[in-house]
């Protein structure tokens, strides 16, 4: 019987080491991940670390990871049961970064975008100032109130797991709401809806006729191969054929990107083509990172780089609250990390309904919009040009000229031409188990 217990004791021992052996390397994407969210979420968004814990890094296997904030030096460190210590720094301006594991935040310096904080003394959504009250005759407000609080949890149920939303409608704010421990003023991490304003950067680009849609010989790096003939066009649509894996449950191209590369661009661009450029449509946060290095060789120095971004869009229409966070190399990372207030995100969505234009100023051409609006070839009408589309019907009850910026754990603005509508809704839940055919339906209702 001895011998038996020693047995089952010997063999539990060597399942146990096994186990730790092939799912060693996620410790590094788990830690890496708990680390960089709770950093920016401290110190770029302001919520403290039992917040965080309880919303923000609050799913397996990321919950497993214990946190410790150095608040002197402005870093978080992440690790599970002692092993795999991930460490990401916080520096003013450009948000966290997650440090190699060689490497201390002392060796880290990466320049600064200047910001043009001049706050407009106009009433909210083209200014800073309070919103005008404004009641639209056509609204029944007490099914729009209903509406917006179906769209949040009653009793702690903890399924629906909405943070914000916030309705414009006509250029005209008609509903907000809040989640526990967020407000107007907080900060929340755009995800994926990154993509959407480098997109818009380029619009703005090509209306100043420094860039081509249809323009090839993107990289030198492609020169001598068949990727020299993959467009702008194509990036920008999702279809240029080369290989990536988009998946956060494993080691793949876009975890090991996220949480373990110094430059982000890199990945992409030395990847092989796999697919049929302009046919074969793969979702890629790697093909949107190799944008934001597109749009670094338009410009001769790294600074007028990163203050391209906000000089003509971001603090152009005010989006004062916005901060993008770059990689190691210096570049942002655009298929990721951007944080802003939900009010703030509603005005890129209005710019983005108005056809480019604010407040009398066309950022980039009308036709730009009609352009982002197209269906990619092989998205099936769900993907235009860095926007998510509804011309596929994937929501059956809202409009076919929807179109959206979409992001991990259900971060969204939703743009509805046909019903002057702008939508934002945050939270840590996406669609099914957040409904947002009946969301953005039951907010469509109230309006005659």
């Amino acid at each position: 019987m001895v011998k038996y217990y020693k047995f089952l004791i010997a063999a539990f021992l060597l399942l146990v080491v096994f186990l730790g052996y092939i799912n060693y390397p996620k410790l590094n994407i788990i830690t890496g991940f708990a680390a960089k969210n709770a950093c920016s979420c401290i110190f770029e968004a302001g919520r403290d670390l039992e917040l965080v814990e309880t919303t923000d890094n609050n799913f397996d296997p990321v919950s497993y990871a214990t946190n410790k904030v150095n608040y002197q030096h402005k870093t978080v460190t992440s690790t599970i049961i002692g092993l795999k210590e991930r460490k990401a720094v916080y520096n003013k301006g450009i948000g966290c970064i997650l440090l190699p594991e060689e490497k201390t935040e002392e060796e880290i310096s990466i320049p600064r975008p200047a910001r043009q904080f001049h706050p407009k003394s106009l009433p909210y959504p083209y200014g800073n100032l309070d919103p005008v009250d404004s009641t639209f005759a056509n609204i029944n407000y007490i099914m729009l109130e209903q509406a917006i609080n179906n769209a949040f949890d009653p009793n702690e149920e903890d399924i629906k797991r909405t943070r914000a939303v916030v309705v414009l409608y006509k250029g005209h704010l008609i509903a907000e709401k809040y989640g526990p421990g967020i407000n107007s003023d907080t900060k929340l991490l755009g995800w994926s809806m990154t993509k959407s304003i480098t997109s818009a950067i380029l619009g703005i680009l090509e209306k100043q006729g420094k860039i081509s849609l249809y323009q090839d010989e993107l990289f030198e790096s492609w020169s001598k191969d068949e990727r020299s003939a993959i467009t702008l066009d194509n990036l920008l649509q999702m279809n240029s054929g080369l290989e990536w894996e988009e998946d956060y449950s494993t080691i793949s191209d876009v975890t090991r990107m996220l949480f373990q590369e110094e430059n982000m661009a890199g990945v992409q661009l030395s990847k092989p083509l796999t697919g049929i450029r302009g046919v074969t449509w793969n979702y890629s946060s790697g093909t949107t990172n190799l944008l934001s290095a597109f749009i670094r060789n338009q410009f001769k120095t790294h600074q007028e780089y990163l203050d391209f971004w906000y000089k003509e869009l971001i603090d152009k229409i005010s989006m004062h609250s916005m901060t993008l966070e770059p990689d190691l190399a210096g570049n942002y990372v655009c298929s990721s990390y951007s944080w802003a207030t939900a009010r703030d995100w509603a005005k890129f969505g209005l710019l983005y309904l108005n056809k480019g234009s604010w407040h009398g100023e066309q950022l980039f051409k009308e036709s730009w919009v009609d352009y982002t609006t197209r269906p990619a070839n092989g998205s099936k009408g769900k993907y235009g040009a860095h926007f998510w589309l509804n011309a596929g019907g994937k929501y059956p009850n809202i409009p076919t000229d929807l179109y959206s910026c979409n992001g991990f754990q259900g971060q969204h603005v939703f743009i509805i031409p046909s019903k002057d509508l702008v939508v934002v809704r945050f939270g840590l839940a996406e669609h099914p188990q957040f409904n947002v055919d009946t969301f953005l339906y039951e907010i469509l209702e109230t309006i005659e």
